[in-house]
């Protein structure tokens, strides 16, 4: 059995990453399809999240759901809770996590505003 077997990739594992920050209560969570877009992921998932406790919340979550739906030592986290924006990097689904300030402030969804919208959930 290869590493891969049995793992979520693509669209399904962007939606089971929308469906852990929405049970995690974070705001303003897009799904965004780069498919056609973007050689080094497929798709981006957005949350905006209120305080510190809430982002560690959430990326433990991640870790927790993640870990039986993914091959060893596929995620990646880069950034840091206090700075407001923390990118979980897994593979075909890139994950980022702001602050209200910091979403505002890096605008992804207009720089990458020729990506298809798949899911907002307010």
């Amino acid at each position: 059995m290869n590493d891969w077997e049995g793992a979520l990739r693509g669209s399904e594992l962007a939606h089971h990453v929308v469906d852990v920050l929405a049970d995690r209560q974070a705001t303003d969570v897009v799904l965004l399809d780069l498919t056609a877009l973007s050689a080094f992921t497929d798709y981006f998932v957005v949350g905006t999240i209120d305080n510190v406790r809430q982002m560690r919340a959430v990326l433990d979550a991640l870790d927790r759901e993640l870990v039986d739906v993914l091959p060893k030592s596929q995620a990646r986290e880069e950034g840091s809770i206090e700075s407001g924006w923390v990118l979980f990097d897994i593979g075909d689904v890139v994950v980022h996590l702001f602050s209200l300030e910091r979403r505002a402030y890096y605008n992804l969804e207009g720089l990458w505003s020729s990506a298809r919208e798949v899911v907002r959930i307010q």
